[in-house]
């Protein structure tokens, strides 16, 4: 009888998790027409906003990976790997980004992706950089990765073949985004519009197309202390707001970062009761981001918050010409 109860409850357990992994997987209608989201912006600005690529001026190279509701195993997970510098032959900057994610196996959407910026000097304290970028994606969809109730045996769990068709479809096109973007040595503001063309890219329907988002990054970057310059020996304080509207759905983000020397400690806050803290660390060439996203919500209590780490290596170069202002903003 007590093997039994447990056999009972553990395939209790895998019926619910399977229960909730169709809920969300067949909810594609708005997993397709929602972009994933990362808690650290500015580890991987050029996703943020194309008129990033190149502000950096010397070789930057990142990769962020974000591990979203870990309380159910295999949910989401997104990847990005991203690269841009500044030419000055073109009067911008270049770069390029692979992302992909992948919800529980199912579903996986990839993409690779160009920007050009382009730089507009107004004056000795103000730049202006436009950007543009181009997509290709392919959105993939695995039925056979799924797990239905006809298939389970109350004691025996999962041993039946399901009476569900199979489907293994896939969908690709192409993709356009702009983004414009001031900044001076202490003060940044860009705008961006995504999905210009709202592309039809769910496997299902040619009804769904991904709509346009449109984000307003704003932010300021100034130390702390007597010294009038931003110094290692100051504190650095960066407050941030970061609005998004895609669709019907709208995000307010606030954030404050503080930096001092090597260290960066950050704190954001997300509409419906989303907080994320985040540390960092700079060990030469190297910039080593981790944040954790808690919902105060009983969201919580099911999916036990999201991890998301950040690896991003900044080149030396020479800057011949300079005209060149490089953008500071936060680290991640």
């Amino acid at each position: 009888m007590i093997n039994f109860k447990k056999t009972y409850f553990h395939n209790t357990q895998n019926c619910l998790k399977s229960i909730i992994y169709f809920c969300i997987t067949f909810s594609f209608q708005i997993v397709f027409c929602q972009d994933a989201e990362f808690t650290q912006f500015y580890s991987n600005p050029i996703y943020l906003n194309p008129s990033f690529a190149g502000a950096n001026n010397c070789p930057r190279l990142s990769t962020n990976h974000r591990s979203q509701w870990t309380g159910l195993p295999q949910i989401y997970n997104t990847t990005s790997f991203s690269y841009d510098q500044n030419v000055r032959k073109i009067h911008g900057g270049i770069g390029f980004m692979v992302f992909s994610d992948r919800l529980n196996n199912a579903i996986q959407n990839n993409s690779i992706s160009g920007m050009y910026s382009y730089e507009i000097k107004i004056s000795k304290k103000l730049t202006l950089r436009t950007g543009i970028e181009a997509r290709f994606f392919q959105n993939k969809f695995n039925q056979s990765q799924l797990t239905f109730v006809d298939m389970i045996d109350p004691i025996r769990g999962f041993v039946y073949s399901t009476a569900n068709n199979t489907i293994n479809s896939s969908k690709s096109g192409v993709d356009f985004s702009s983004g414009i973007l001031a900044y001076s040595k202490k003060f940044f503001l860009g705008f961006s519009t995504h999905h210009l063309t709202e592309p039809k890219q769910s496997i299902f329907s040619e009804e769904y197309k991904l709509e346009r988002k449109y984000s307003i990054n704003i932010g300021c970057h100034f130390p702390l202390g007597y010294e009038g310059s931003i110094s290692k020996k100051n504190w650095i304080f960066s407050p941030n707001i970061i609005i998004k509207k895609q669709g019907l759905n709208e995000q307010l983000n606030i954030g404050v970062y503080g930096e001092k020397g090597s260290y960066v400690l950050g704190l954001w806050y997300r509409d419906n009761q989303n907080y994320a803290v985040l540390m960092g660390a700079k060990m030469g060439l190297i910039k080593i981001g981790y944040s954790y996203d808690i919902n105060l919500s009983r969201l919580q209590l099911a999916t036990s918050g999201s991890h998301e780490i950040s690896i991003q290596i900044n080149f030396q170069c020479e800057n011949k010409n300079n005209i060149i202002q490089s953008l500071s903003c936060p680290s991640f």
